[in-house]
């Protein structure tokens, strides 16, 4: 199937099935979801929803987390990954939003990565969903369900995964393309088992074709070494009946 097809087929199914599927994390403003995702750094966000609203009320916004130092952020976030690194994150973001963007989330790429604690692809969450900028955030979700399916070729970084689907997937679909990529890769087609027998995209998933080849393959290679093992021993055994019925006869002459 060429890769046109995959993606043609991928949109409308999502477009369908899940035309208006968001994050799962909690939040009521920019500032919330921007905390939010730098928590759920290899977390998981339901992880992240049980911490944050205890955090939220005792810092509402980035001028109230500012003036925090992360041994206080820290102690309303110790059940996260990574806790203390996370907590010297959210403490220079706060700090530095007000210092440079005078409390304000910026909205593009570049500024949005001189913040502590976020990346490339937390920046594209917050430029997506924040900003509606044609975007798309890679994490390990997207990454794995992208090469799987095979919207992506050879894309070994995360960047060449973000690069592929922005080049192929129409640029309506981004922002949304991001969660359909993630709460399938959440849900169905997880990390070390996926659920490709209740999978609706197993009929045009690359991997899915792969895995079926290769497990005919291997059944045949089975099934060929065990007809081979069965004609040796039958082989082996007739040779020792044999050698018994002229022993035999050897012995009453």
């Amino acid at each position: 199937m060429l890769k046109a097809e995959r993606y043609r087929h991928f949109v409308e199914y999502f477009s369908k099935n899940q035309p208006n599927a968001v994050t799962e994390l909690h939040y009521t403003s920019p500032y919330e979801l921007l905390v939010a995702v730098i928590l759920s750094a290899q977390c998981t966000d339901k992880r992240i929803n049980q911490v944050t609203p205890a955090l939220f009320k005792r810092f509402p916004d980035a001028a109230a987390l500012a003036a925090a130092d992360a041994d206080e952020i820290f102690n309303y976030i110790r059940s996260v990954s990574y806790p203390n690194n996370k907590a010297k994150h959210l403490a220079g973001m706060a700090k530095m939003l007000m210092e440079k963007f005078g409390g304000e989330i910026p909205s593009g790429l570049d500024e949005l990565q001189q913040l502590p604690g976020v990346g490339r692809k937390t920046a594209n969450v917050i430029a997506s969903v924040v900003f509606d900028a044609p975007a798309i955030a890679v994490d390990t979700h997207v990454f794995r369900v992208a090469n799987r399916i095979g919207l992506t070729n050879r894309a070994t970084t995360p960047l060449a995964v973000e690069r592929q689907l922005m080049q192929h997937l129409p640029k309506e679909t981004l922002g949304v393309a991001h969660h359909w990529l993630i709460l399938h890769g959440r849900y169905i087609c997880v990390a070390r088992t996926p659920k490709c027998e209740i999978c609706p995209l197993s009929w045009f998933c690359k991997y899915y074709e792969q895995l079926n080849s290769e497990t005919a393959l291997l059944k045949a290679e089975a099934a060929r070494i065990r007809k081979a093992n069965d004609a040796k021993k039958r082989k082996l055994l007739n040779g020792i009946s044999k050698e018994l019925i002229k022993r035999s006869v050897d012995k009453d002459i």
